[in-house]
Formats: C-alpha cells, sequence, structure tokens
C-alpha cells in the first residue's frame, strides 16, 4: 500500500498468524508486527522484514508447575508439585520415576495437552497451551498406544499421515522416503505393520510425527516392552533425532541406556522434583555409591523420603546449576495473546483421503469382511430349511390363521439379523482407533470429515450387505404384491435404512465406550431391547409400547409388514353357534396398515433414530478434544 503502510495476504494451507491472531484474509501490517509462517518467525521494523527465528531451535521453560485434581472422595489430590524445568534446544531429556510419580502427566503438561492448576509452560517465550494451534506442526507426540493402522503397510501409514498433516504442494513421495531413512525402516516399507516387531511399530509411529519435521519431539514410554537389544537401538535413534537440532522428551522406565541422555528429571510420589541434571551425577546427588539406577527407586519407595529428597533438591547446588540458572527471563517474554483458531483443513480433501484409508482397511481383513457380508444372507437362506413349502409372504386362497403370525416371524430375522450384522461391524469403528484419533485430532483432523468417511465407508457396506440380503430373500421366497411399492424396491429400502440405522448405533457405542472388550460386551445389551419391544414376540401395551418407539427393530419390522401388508393375512374370526368367536393368534393392527403414510413413518421414524446417533456421535467425540 502507499504511505508506507503494508498488507499481508494469507493464500497458505497452514495459515499465517500476526501477534497471535490468524490471518483472515488480509490484514495491515503496523510496525513491529510478529509474523509467524510455519516455524519461522518475522518482525516488520520500519520498511524492513526480518528473520528473528527460523523455527529450528525451540526451548521449553517450565514456571512452578502444580496439577491437583479431584478423586473418587471429591478430594483433591496434587499429581505436580510446584516444577520448574528449563527444556533447552537440542537437548535429550529422559522423565524417569516410579509408577505414579506423574512422568505421563508432566509431560502431557509440557506438551501443552493438559492445564495446570498454578504455574504456566512457555515455548520460546509464548505461553504455550493459549498459543498451541501456532505450534501444533512444530510438535511431535508419540503416546504409549501406537498411533498407526496395524491393517496398512509400512509406506502407507506414512503417506497417508503425510497427505492428512503435510499441505498438498508438498511431495509426498520424498517426504515418505526421507522419513523411512530417517527411522532405518526403508527396507521395511511394503510390509503390513501387523508384521512388524514392538520395536519396528514404534519406529513407524515415531515416523509419523517425524513427516511435518517437528522440532519439539515427546515420547510416552516409547521403549516400554522392548528387548535390552531394542531399548538400545530405540535410545540410540532418539539421541541421533536431538543431534540433528531437535528437542526430545520421553516418559521411559528402563533407565540401561539413560547415560544417551542429556539430562534426567526424577520425580518421586505426588509428582515431587527430585533431581534434573546430568545422568551421570544422579548417583552422587541421592549418595549410592555401589549399584545402579534402580536403586535410586528404592530408595525413593518411601513417601517421606521423597518429600525430603526434594527439599534436599530445591536447595541444592544442583537446582541453580542446572535450573535457576538456565530458565529464561520471563519479563522479556511477549504478553499472552487471545488463543489464535485452529487451522482450518479441506472439508472434502480429507473425506476423500479419510475414506480411501477406510476402505483400504475394510479391505485388508477378508476374512472379518466375508463374515460381516455373508452373516446375514446365510442366517435368512436357513429359514426357507425351517418352513419347509410354505410361502410365508403371501396370502394363500384359503384363509389360515398362522399365516399372519409366521410372516411376522419372518420378517423378525430379516430386521434381527440386519441389526446383528449392523452393530457387528461398527461397535469396534471408533474405539479400534481412539490413539490414532486423538493424535490426528490434536494435529488437523476436521470432526465432521472423520465422522463423514465412517458414514461412507459404513453406507457402503450396508449397500453390499443390503444387496447380499435381497438376492437371498428374492430367490428363497416368493415375493408378495404390494400396492404401494415394489417388492423389490420396498424390501432394499428398508434394509438399508435398518442396516445403516443399526451401524450409527454401534458407531455411537463405539464412541463412548473405553476399549474394545467393552464394545463387545455391549452387543447383547443393545441387542435384546431390540428384540424384546420390537412388537413380535410380546404384545406392546402400556410403557412397553412407548418403549418400542425408542427401539429401531420396531421401526423396521412395522416397514416389512406395511410392504407385506400382513394384516390382510388375517383371517375373519371362526364364530360358534353360541355366538362367541374363537380368539386369533394375531389381530390387525395400525403399526402394519399397508398405507403411503405409515410407510414413510417407519421409514422417517428410522432416518430420525439415524440422525440422533450421528448427532451423539459427534457431541461425545467433540468432548474428547483437548482444546
Amino acid at each position: 500500500m502507499g504511505g508506507g503502510r503494508y498488507v499481508l495476504q494469507d493464500r497458505s494451507t497452514n495459515g499465517v498468524f500476526v501477534n497471535g491472531q490468524r490471518v483472515n484474509g488480509s490484514v495491515v501490517l503496523a510496525t513491529g508486527a510478529r509474523i509467524l509462517i510455519g516455524p519461522y518467525t518475522l518482525i516488520l521494523q520500519g520498511d524492513e522484514l526480518t528473520i528473528a527465528d527460523v523455527g529450528d531451535r525451540i526451548r521449553l521453560d517450565a514456571y512452578n508447575l502444580v496439577r491437583e485434581v479431584k478423586d473418587k472422595n471429591n478430594k483433591r489430590r496434587r499429581l505436580l508439585n510446584d516444577i520448574s524445568l528449563p527444556i533447552e534446544p537440542g537437548q535429550f531429556i529422559a522423565l524417569v520415576g516410579g509408577s505414579g510419580a506423574g512422568k505421563s502427566t508432566l509431560m502431557r503438561t509440557l506438551l501443552g495437552i493438559d492445564p495446570t492448576t498454578e504455574g504456566l509452560v512457555y515455548l520460546n517465550g509464548e505461553n504455550l497451551r493459549a498459543n498451541f494451534n501456532i505450534y501444533r506442526t512444530q510438535i511431535g507426540y508419540v503416546p504409549q498406544d501406537d498411533i498407526i493402522h496395524k491393517e496398512l503397510k509400512v509406506g502407507e501409514v506414512l503417506a497417508y499421515a503425510a497427505k492428512l498433516r503435510l499441505p498438498p504442494d508438498i511431495n509426498i513421495e520424498e517426504v515418505v522416503e526421507r522419513t523411512l531413512q530417517q527411522i532405518e525402516m526403508s527396507h521395511r516399507r511394503d510390509v503390513l505393520v501387523s508384521q512388524l516387531s514392538g520395536g519396528q511399530r514404534k519406529r513407524v509411529s515415531i515416523g509419523v510425527e517425524l513427516l511435518a519435521d517437528p522440532k519439539l519431539f515427546f515420547l510416552d514410554e516409547p521403549t516400554s516392552g522392548l528387548d535390552p537389544g531394542l531399548d538400545k537401538k530405540m535410545m540410540q535413534l532418539l539421541r541421533k533425532l536431538a543431534n540433528q537440532g531437535r528437542t526430545v522428551i520421553l516418559v521411559t522406565h528402563a533407565t540401561s541406556n539413560i547415560t544417551l541422555c542429556d539430562r534426567i528429571v526424577f520425580l518421586g510420589e505426588g509428582g515431587n522434583l527430585c533431581y534434573f541434571g546430568l545422568p551421570q551425577e544422579a548417583m552422587d546427588f541421592f549418595g549410592i555409591t555401589q549399584g545402579d539406577f534402580a536403586d535410586i527407586y528404592n530408595k525413593l519407595e518411601n513417601k517421606q523420603t521423597v518429600v525430603t529428597e526434594a527439599e534436599k533438591f530445591s536447595k541444592s547446588d544442583y537446582y541453580q546449576r542446572y535450573i535457576t540458572n538456565h530458565l529464561s527471563n520471563r519479563s522479556l517474554q511477549l504478553p499472552a495473546t487471545s488463543p489464535p483458531q485452529q487451522i482450518p483443513r479441506s472439508f472434502l480433501q480429507q473425506l476423500t483421503l479419510l475414506t480411501q484409508r477406510g476402505f483400504q482397511l475394510i479391505q485388508r481383513d477378508p476374512i472379518n469382511l466375508g463374515l460381516s457380508l455373508l452373516t446375514a444372507p446365510i442366517g435368512i437362506s436357513l429359514i426357507t430349511l425351517a418352513i419347509k413349502d410354505k410361502n410365508p409372504l403371501i396370502l394363500g386362497a384359503e384363509p389360515d390363521p398362522t399365516l399372519a403370525p409366521l410372516a411376522l416371524r419372518v420378517l423378525f430375522v430379516f430386521t434381527c439379523a440386519s441389526i446383528w450384522v449392523g452393530l457387528s461391524s461398527s461397535l469396534q469403528e471408533i474405539v479400534k482407533e481412539s490413539a490414532i484419533y486423538l493424535r490426528e485430532r490434536l494435529v488437523n483432523l476436521g470432526l465432521f470429515a472423520y465422522l463423514g468417511s465412517k458414514g461412507v465407508v459404513l453406507g457402503g457396506l450396508a449397500l453390499l450387505q443390503t444387496i447380499l440380503m435381497a438376492i437371498v430373500i428374492l430367490n428363497g421366497f416368493q415375493s408378495p404384491n404390494t400396492d404401494l411399492i415394489s417388492w423389490s424396491l420396498g424390501l432394499g429400502m428398508t434394509t438399508f435404512l435398518t442396516l445403516f440405522t443399526s451401524m450409527s448405533l454401534g458407531l455411537m457405542v463405539s464412541a463412548i465406550v473405553k476399549n474394545a472388550s467393552q464394545a463387545n460386551s455391549a452387543l447383547p445389551l443393545l441387542l435384546l431391547p431390540q428384540i424384546i419391544f420390537s412388537g413380535v414376540l410380546f404384545k406392546m401395551e402400556g410403557i412397553g409400547s412407548k418403549i418400542s418407539w425408542l427401539m429401531l427393530s420396531r421401526w423396521s419390522v412395522g416397514a416389512y409388514g406395511t410392504l407385506v401388508n400382513v394384516n390382510a393375512m388375517v383371517p375373519e374370526p371362526t364364530k360358534l353357534p353360541d355366538g362367541s368367536t374363537i380368539p386369533l393368534p394375531f389381530e390387525a393392527t395400525p403399526v402394519y396398515e399397508p398405507s403411503w403414510g405409515n410407510l414413510g413413518l417407519n421409514w422417517g421414524i428410522l432416518l430420525l433414530h439415524l440422525a440422533v446417533y450421528f448427532s451423539v456421535t459427534w457431541m461425545v467425540q467433540k468432548r474428547k478434544d483437548i482444546f
């Protein structure tokens, strides 16, 4: 612009931030404006734009961190107790201590995803939690659980992760090849993750994080479960990454290779900082003249000893030398700005990519796919053996009081088969990849794109199941004459809606449960009410009729019964000489009234169930967000 004024336009994928605020379109720059473009920090000084930081040197400063939570008795329990730490660029830091000492809590606090009761964490002088969105691409995080799909090949895992995390103009193939070389896995590129050893899988998880070339790297128990040889190789890899300029922080119980680290943080029970400094000096500080690091663990078993050692360290020369003298001067830091908004991503691009990955995961498990597709058709085909030569869906020439109940039982099997396979196909869909979801969500994964991809994949699976079920039904049972719509079309629509709605119910439960075992245990609990309150086995009256409205089985059977016109199968009651009539096993009901209004109501309520289940799933997943 004229008059010495400058305008910044943002057309980037990852976003540009000016003074902590993301640029939406364009912004007029004032003198002294601080501009963040990826890892780079630029400052406008008059008519000159200078580079203040190229982003390859990241330091963390933690000041007086306190974390308290309420226990089951509503009493406050301290997880971190007044911890201050300076973590300088390129350092390799190990967080060690006994179980329950607060290692993972401290790591997640330094990472910025856990809040603090008191104290703050600064990243290069910025309040990390307030500005996390600026740095999210610069932070790598490998949790305890693998963040990779075992059904994919190593190269595919990295390629999908790169496409999700990196700008579209990046050469994905080059990035993947570079990363494979960094984690020394080029020779395993075309091997399924499920065929890798534990150490190799952990390397692939690290590789996923290295794709964006982060300068700050967190790892939670990366050597857990590895033998001593693999433990050493893993620690050497992390040492190599630190030597390349990255700041690496890991939680570990293994201490046999701890001397590869630049600093160790030794925590005691209650989140007390008992030592921070060189690994080689830890034994001297704790006064252990013989033995190894395991003796430090033994010494800190007693809570009172932990408190004593923490107080001793806070007053020691070690504290002054390694903490006080290295903490950055907070008075020179910029004031925290309002939190920037999460960087938006292309919904369609993520939806396409996640859908492609979802279908590929299904194809890689042919046995499970085969069971999912064939269970319902095989089960339905067995009905023909049970009813022999009867035609349960056709009104015979002679009145038959048993025909309507038989037809309902057959239609009920159609519904139960659909609900069973629908739930089985989706109950683990979200929970099985919860660690992957949380990590991708922390980077840039869109929630609508994620759930949309699940809907597309499950919808495609439901369509295949519908076709197979329809083929078996149309060939195994004589088709009824329907006045509303052709039997094949009505059958397909009702079956698909039942399958897809039950899948959405399973998806909702998958989002709620904590693990795969809970998901499996939920299957009978979900299925039994659908059977009991379907209106077929028992007559629904009183509160039971109201509960049945909440069951998708009631509306599925209702749609099938409307299409078949079950009411027309009910004969006139037989009159006795005294004028009374013989009770029929089934009487006509408005539930199966053969009208467009009734059919539309049944289909509409199934769609309503579908919408409710997906909405609840969205809300549950949204509550898992850290920011």
